[in-house]
């Protein structure tokens, strides 16, 4: 069937922010969508709050609305455009949801649209789990045992009649949020009660436990002439109770006989037609009891989710562009392979290869949370390996990790190990290895883990090979032992741990034996056609497919898999060096090992290496493809922490060069540097013990900022007000990162802190962006909301900034991207720390001026252009006010204090656009989730020093029509003011206190800034009150005061007002705003 040709224009709704369970993989899916509808000749509208974003990119669709996925801003915006249709199957949950809910209004009736992509049963049949039981029933596929409960006494009614342990999921939730397992009443009516409350529609599912069965996902497509293709098979390497996105994942599915493996075909065949997707990808899980081979089937998505873009990664198969193709009318047979250029989109992939995916967790990040891996989903990053073997493929997947430092585990008493293999966690597979080191059986294993013995047996083989080479030098191995470790996927680092030798005579002796890898490509066929793409993995075989050219290359390193302080903004990075280059005449390398990406995407550059970031696995990309430079300035630190090793081996390094990067980072040389600027900066010295520790603190004076070097995200990075906690500090950092110093610097506290992006080279610099942090100094960069341009900063001290920058950029001979912090104290521009590198707020920036800075960069760096050639202004324009605010996940660590401090906890980030700041802010919280109460009642609680500017904002909130409630200091003041408040007891006072306010819904906004000590448990009932009842909480005084603003801005509109990049960026906006 030809393209439908009664729609022209297609609204894509993207994800939102990046949050667990919902990470990149969804612009990885919008970005290939909006790409393939516009090669098709639609116009394509595309929504999303994030603009880290490759999609949210002004090329990317024909109109960009940063605005906040709620159905108020939608509805302006398909007032605005007048689409004809929606597809909302690329956007994850919640572009699903919020499609459901603009249908159910009538606002797609309203204005005429139609949904493309998944009708309106299906979704409802896929997501709602009580239709999608009685659909399963009808053609006679069995889901687990359990009912539908819409409250709890309904819930106690099914528990009663399956037992123990139960599993709880809600409804229309993501990754899992408010599910869990019970394996007794009050653990029951905790989580059931949880549940209810996180489903939109109040609706829980409550099933017998299937703990233990094998998991198998299986990603399915269908066309309108109802053809089905099978795209990829997916087994979990854990078993059945812990989250999807929490387990080690393996394609093609490895312990599956082609009898039961038929089953789920024909199972997931009739599901999809049943459920009734018409066109596009659907992700259908399963659990097959090992004991009988009993099947039953879990769950579908009715919609591209985070497998697909494993599956695809996996495969080479685009899922998303052709369910985008497929939407629009196309049928599969219709639709090229893009790899062979011979075969339709109906031939089914075949791989000779095995894929791995391992999770990547931040429980460091939330002490006091429970590192338990169950059906909530957990993990914040993945990285994904390819290798000819299971074994090759989960050993590279492990050292794509990036382990700062590996678990080595010692003389574990047996209990305490078993209870480490009977319940998961972050750190099972290491405690998996040790019980195989020390003689547990495999039987024994898994009657602990209940992971299939075959997994078990091949991770044995390894640790068998490793225990006959253990302690002897690598000059003794032979030849074929050699290559034998490297087929198994141990890294040259691995041997010489074992060995004792030097990693890089390792490598020496291990290219002296002739032992290097060799390079397959992906090709969606099993090396049945020729493929013409290279995408490619390494292997330790004999025939090479790499084919290098002869063309000017250039290789650059991506970010490896996402973390908390490393996300998805250095991966915008890294793909606008590859489209700029590329459009430059270069042939561009992608290295990266994170399947969630664009980068990853076997179109975005010239050639891809799907390899881990590690010194031996980049090193052996060099020896074949000799590129004449490598970018390691985009990636955040993992290049980065690559670069002086490289640039020893000679590896050519563009752009800012390793040895300005040292100097940054490296206090003394940096030091020396500020003080020949005459620029200041907070006292500081650098220590590696207690001791000396103390006596710098001494000298500078509390409170202090102490931190390791070489970190990104504030990671270990605390305020320490007095000795006491300096000495546990030192005692916890020591493990923060190895032979390198701990940092202290003297504290700025109530400082103003700014942010600022620029670009430089010999030639000039170019201010890029000037963002003003809304918190107060202390907070992770990356944690505080931020505005640009600066609303409060005086003129005198922004051309104090730009002069520093200048002579910054100028004494590093940066090249390229550079981000600098200051902060602003009685009226004095401290430096705080300069990173010759891109930042995370690069995309931000980008977005915000209209100006690509990352791919601006890139062509400096390479000496394409010199910075002078693109004719900037010293200070990029910026037309509007941005807010960029960042998104927690508290919410899945239970038990952590959801207040903000030096280390970063963020996972991702909205942008809000307005014409004053109180709007924009407004749309950041709205991005963010938060709904800005426009009445009702404003709980104040603020400390001594904060009272005065509490009184003030008490006072319009007031006026705005709030009633003020405040715990008994608080009140006194405000009543002393003449403004009428009720009062409060504080938690440890009595009650009814203000927790259980917030609990009976009588509070609409929290002003509750920190007390220290003495107040601390008060505070944190108030925070975790708040999280549970999504009421907005603010912490800081600053925060406070933008809220109000917003709520303000909210309350005086009589519409919302939208606007896209490209009307805000027009050259007709310009004119206007200049005449």
């Amino acid at each position: 069937m030809p393209r439908r040709d009664d729609i022209q224009k297609i609204l894509i709704v993207g994800s939102g922010p990046i949050v667990i369970g919902q990470a990149c993989e969804f612009d990885y899916s919008g970005t290939q969508a909006c790409r393939a509808l516009k090669q098709e000749g639609f116009t394509v509208i595309l929504v999303n709050s994030n603009p880290a974003t490759i999609m949210t990119d002004p090329e990317i669709a024909d109109r960009t609305y940063i605005e906040p996925l709620t159905v108020e801003a939608l509805t302006a915006i398909i007032e605005k455009e007048r689409p004809d249709a929606v597809l909302p199957t690329v956007g994850g949950q919640t572009g699903l949801n919020l499609s459901v809910e603009l249908y159910e209004k009538g606002v797609f009736e309203k204005y005429g649209v139609t949904l493309i992509g998944a009708n309106i049963d299906a979704i409802k049949v896929g997501e709602n789990r009580e239709l999608f039981k009685a659909a399963m029933d009808e053609i006679g596929i069995q889901s687990p045992k359990g009912g539908f409960a819409h409250s709890w006494e309904e819930a106690k009614q099914i528990v009663e009649e399956i037992g123990y342990p139960a599993i709880i999921r809600p409804s229309f939730t993501l990754g899992g949020t408010g599910g869990g397992t019970a394996f007794n009443p009050e653990e029951f009516e905790e989580i059931a009660r949880g549940g209810l409350a996180a489903s939109p529609t109040s609706q829980i599912l409550v099933e017998e436990s299937i703990l233990g069965w094998k998991e198998y996902e299986l990603e399915v497509m269908r066309d309108l002439n109802d053809n089905v293709v099978i795209i990829c098979s997916i087994e979990n390497f854990d078993p059945m109770g812990v989250h999807t996105g929490d387990s080690i994942t393996v394609a093609p599915a490895q312990t599956l006989s082609d009898v039961e493996y038929q089953r789920l075909r024909d199972m997931s065949k009739a599901c999809i037609r049943k459920v009734g997707v018409e066109t596009g990808g659907s992700n259908i899980q399963f659990a097959v009891n090992p004991a009988n081979g009993d099947i039953r089937i879990i769950e579908m998505n009715p919609r591209v989710s985070r497998s697909s873009a494993l599956a695809s990664k996996a495969t080479g198969f685009p899922i998303a562009k052709i369910a985008a193709k497929l939407a629009v009318g196309y049928t599969l047979d219709e639709i090229p392979n893009d790899i062979t250029k011979k075969t339709p989109a109906s031939f089914e992939p075949t791989i000779d290869y095995v894929v791995t995916k391992l999770p990547k967790w931040a429980f460091e990040k939330f002490p006091g949370a429970e590192d338990v891996l169950g059906t909530q989903m957990r993990s914040v990053g993945e990285a994904m390996a390819i290798g000819r073997t299971f074994k090759e493929s989960l050993f590279k997947g492990l050292r794509s990790l990036e382990a700062v430092k590996p678990l080595r585990l010692h003389d574990i008493p047996d209990e305490e190990l078993q209870r480490k293999l009977a319940r998961p966690n972050s750190n099972r597979f290491s405690y998996l290895t040790y019980a195989l080191q020390n003689g547990y059986s495999i039987d024994e294993l898994y009657r602990l883990t209940r992971i299939d013995p075959w997994f078990l047996d091949q991770v044995k083989q390894v640790m068998e090979l490793q225990a006959e080479i253990d302690g002897r030098p690598v000059v003794e191995y032979s030849a074929d032992e050699l290559r034998k470790a490297k087929e198994y996927g141990l890294s040259d680092r691995r041997l010489f741990y074992l060995s004792g030798d030097d990693e890089t005579a390792v490598r020496d002796i291990r290219k002296g034996k002739g032992i290097k890898p060799v390079y397959k490509r992906v090709d969606t066929c099993g090396a049945e056609f020729e493929s013409f793409t290279p995408y490619l993995y390494s292997t330790y075989e004999e025939e090479c497919e790499a084919a290098p050219t002869d063309r000017r290359k250039i290789m650059i390193l991506g970010s490896g898999p996402n973390r908390i302080g490393q996300g998805i903004e250095f991966d915008y990075c890294c793909c606008h060096a590859s489209f700029a280059l590329r459009d430059a005449d270069f042939e561009t390398i992608m290295v990266n090992c994170n399947p969630e990406t664009v980068s990853t995407d076997y179109d975005t550059s010239d050639r891809l290496y799907f390899e881990p970031l590690t010194f031996e696995d980049v090193m052996n990309i060099v020896d074949v493809e000799r590129p004449e430079g490598v970018i390691v300035q985009f990636g955040g630190q993992t290049p980065l922490n690559l670069a002086n090793r490289l640039h020893r081996a000679g590896v050519p390094i563009i752009g800012t060069s390793p040895d300005s990067i040292d100097l940054a980072e490296d206090r003394k040389r940096f030091g020396a540097l500020l003080d020949d600027l005459k620029i200041p900066c907070p006292e500081n010295s650098s220590v590696t013990s207690s001791e000396e520790a103390k006596a710098v603190a001494k000298q500078i004076g509390y409170p202090i900022v102490v931190r390791p070097s070489f970190v990104l995200g504030g990671r270990a990075m605390a305020i320490v007000y007095d000795e006491a906690s300096l000495d546990e500090y030192m005692r916890m950092a020591t493990d923060a990162s190895p032979e390198k110093p701990i940092l202290i610097d003297k504290f700025l506290e109530r400082a103003a802190e700014i942010d600022v992006d620029a670009l430089a080279d010999e030639t000039g610099v170019v201010i890029a962006g000037i963002q003003e942090h809304i918190e107060e100094a202390g907070i992770h960069s990356g944690d505080s909301s931020s505005v640009l341009p600066p609303q409060k900063v005086a003129e005198e001290h922004l051309d104090t900034i730009k002069h520093y920058t200048r002579l910054l950029a100028r004494g590093l001979a940066v090249k390229g991207l550079m981000n600098i912090q200051f902060a602003i104290k009685d009226d004095r521009v401290y430096v705080l720390e300069v990173n010759p590198r891109a930042s995370r707020t690069v995309p931000f920036v980008a977005k915000a001026t209209g100006v690509p800075i990352a791919k601006i960069a890139s062509l400096v760096m390479a000496g394409k252009n010199t910075l002078a050639d693109f004719d900037l202004p010293e200070v990029l324009d910026v037309r509007r006010v941005f807010v960029k605010s960042p998104v927690f996940p508290f919410k899945k660590f239970s038990g952590v204090d959801p207040v903000l401090g030096p280390e970063m906890h963020s996972t991702g980030e909205v942008m809000g656009v307005g014409t004053s700041f109180g709007e924009a802010y407004g749309k950041a919280m709205e991005g963010a989730g938060l709904e800005l109460p426009l009445a009702g009642r404003a709980f104040v609680s603020v400390n001594d020093a904060d009272k005065g500017q509490a009184v003030k904002i008490a006072r319009r909130l007031s006026k705005l029509g709030f009633d003020l409630v405040a715990t008994y200091g608080t009140a006194n003041r405000l009543r002393e003011v003449g403004l009428e408040c009720e009062s409060v007891f504080k938690v440890n006072e009595g009650r009814p206190n203000i927790a259980d306010l917030i609990r009976q819904g009588e509070i609409a906004l929290i002003i509750n800034t920190a007390l220290g000590k003495a107040s601390f448990y008060d505070e944190k009932a108030i925070r975790k009150a708040a999280l549970q009842f999504n009421v907005p909480c603010v912490t800081t005084i600053t925060g406070a005061e933008a809220l109000v603003e917003a709520i303000g801005s909210k309350r005086s509109q009589t519409a919302v007002s939208v606007r896209s990049l490209q009307e805000i960026h027009s050259k007709e906006s310009a004119r206007a705003e200049t005449t």
